[in-house]
């Protein structure tokens, strides 16, 4: 079975092609056999029709049969497609079209069917005063004709079938061509050519195929840039945070003294920090552009809790420096988009409000509904702390990867990799928000909003609950 499954052709050209044929040849047969019927239908009444007129037009031309007569009366005709007989009243046969062809007297007046010498006779018997006049005819002479008339109906197409057969083979081969055009196309690229396929000219069933192909590579394409530019983002900063631990290391090794040690040890583990930090950045970073890359449909996501959840998670180092954080506006407007991803947005923008504020200052966190014109709206998440700030001429470039600003107002730097705003950044794109950084008028530090169109409402039902600790 799977031997003949193997064999089977899968070409479409060849199925269409076969299919076709196929088609023509059932309809020229098909075509031939109503021909055949109609054709021996009509010749049935046709012939029928003669046989009953030349039957009448015997009855009164036909002179009685003299009692006593030696014997029946013979004419011999040369025509012999209808044969005629008469009997007597006694039952004597007193008359026959062409000698040889005598059929059996029948009592049955009107049409029947006479078997007779190997063939069937359509015979018509009508009934005078003195004598039964029989009408007969070969039915193969009707079949003979009929088969005639169906030929020269069908004949035409038969004829045809070739040419019929080449026009179709010229359509199918003209209607593939789009597709064995792609096929080239596919067969020519390289490994790492993931461009659209052309999909001009194309039928509309074959079109979507090609498009959902070209979403494919779309996918992929963005899959390989994600992960080439983790492992170039890896490479680049992992190679100083690693560089300096080494020396620290060596700094260690060499310490001659207990404080040396002790001071070498401290910075040795604040470099790990450093580096599990930026190792933690990095891999935030791919996980979001590699759900970006997949492609995975966005789901009603309640900003509000996420916000909760993050302010939870990042109250411990704040309590330690004396930083008062807290929620302070939580509407419950849903937004569409991924969890996960949005949770690390709320984390870096916690985290860094709090690594950047001063002991005794305030970071606050704000999920509110704005409402729009026509019934649309959206969702503004607000992160402002009391911290110095980002100064107007960073604000666009702190957005971007590997960029740190310098301390304002004279200000003790804060060690970081440069990635917790590019992330956000990164998040705020895949969901279509804006990030805009200004001052705080409140609080005097930096403010960063990021605003979300508004999911509906009764969409909310179905969004996913914040795992706790995440």
């Amino acid at each position: 079975m799977d031997r003949l499954s193997a064999r089977a052709p899968h070409s479409l050209r060849a199925r269409l092609l076969c299919f076709l044929l196929i088609a023509i040849a059932c309809a020229a047969v098909l075509q031939f056999g109503i021909a055949y019927r109609s054709a021996l239908a009509e010749s049935d009444a046709i012939f029928d029709y003669h046989m009953q007129q030349m039957a009448m037009a015997l009855r009164p031309g036909v002179p009685a049969v003299p009692e006593g007569a030696p014997g029946p009366l013979v004419h011999e005709d040369e025509n012999t497609e209808f044969v005629v007989q008469i009997w007597s009243a006694d039952g004597l046969r007193v008359f026959e079209s062409a000698v040889g062809a005598a059929l059996p007297q029948r009592a049955v007046l009107g049409f029947s069917n006479v078997r007779a010498h190997g063939t069937t006779y359509r015979v018509f018997s009508v009934q005078t005063s003195t004598q039964v006049i029989q009408v007969a005819q070969d039915m193969a002479a009707r079949r003979a004709m009929a088969r005639g008339l169906a030929w020269g109906t069908a004949g035409p197409i038969a004829l045809l079938a070739p040419l019929l057969a080449l026009a179709v083979w010229w359509a199918v081969s003209g209607s593939l061509a789009p597709v064995e055009r792609v096929r080239r196309q596919l067969a020519k690229r390289q490994a790492d050519d993931l461009s659209p396929v052309t999909a001009g000219a194309l039928p509309d069933e074959v079109r979507p195929m090609v498009d959902e192909l070209n979403l494919l590579f779309e996918r992929v394409r963005r899959a390989f840039e994600a992960q080439q530019h983790f492992v170039a983002d890896a490479a680049h900063e992992l190679r100083s945070p690693l560089a300096a631990l080494k020396l620290q290391l060596q700094g260690l090794q060499r310490a001659g003294s207990e404080e040396a040690r002790a001071l070498a040890a401290v910075r040795l583990a604040a470099g790990i920090d450093r580096a599990t930090r930026l190792v933690e950045q990095l891999l935030a970073l791919a996980r979001q552009e590699a759900s970006a890359a997949a492609g995975t449909p966005p789901a009603p996501v309640a900003l509000a809790d996420l916000a909760r959840q993050a302010v939870a998670d990042a109250t411990p180092a704040a309590q330690q420096q004396g930083i008062d954080l807290g929620l302070a506006t939580a509407d419950g407007a849903p937004v569409r988009g991924y969890a996960e991803a949005l949770r690390i947005l709320l984390r870096n923008l916690v985290d860094n409000a709090v690594k950047y504020t001063p002991a005794g200052g305030v970071v606050d966190v704000h999920v509110r509904a704005l409402a729009g014109a026509q019934g649309t709206g959206a969702v503004e998440l607000v992160v402002e702390d009391s911290g110095p700030g980002i100064g107007e001429d960073d604000r666009e470039r702190v957005l971007g990867r590997f960029y740190r600003a310098p301390a304002a107002g004279g200000a003790v730097p804060v060690a970081g990799s440069g990635l917790g705003l590019a992330i956000v950044q990164s998040i705020a794109r895949l969901h279509g928000a804006e990030v805009a950084l200004d001052a705080s008028p409140r609080l005097g530090g930096l403010r960063v909003a990021v605003r979300f169109a508004a999911a509906p409402p009764e969409a909310l039902a179905g969004a996913p609950a914040p795992e706790a600790g995440a």
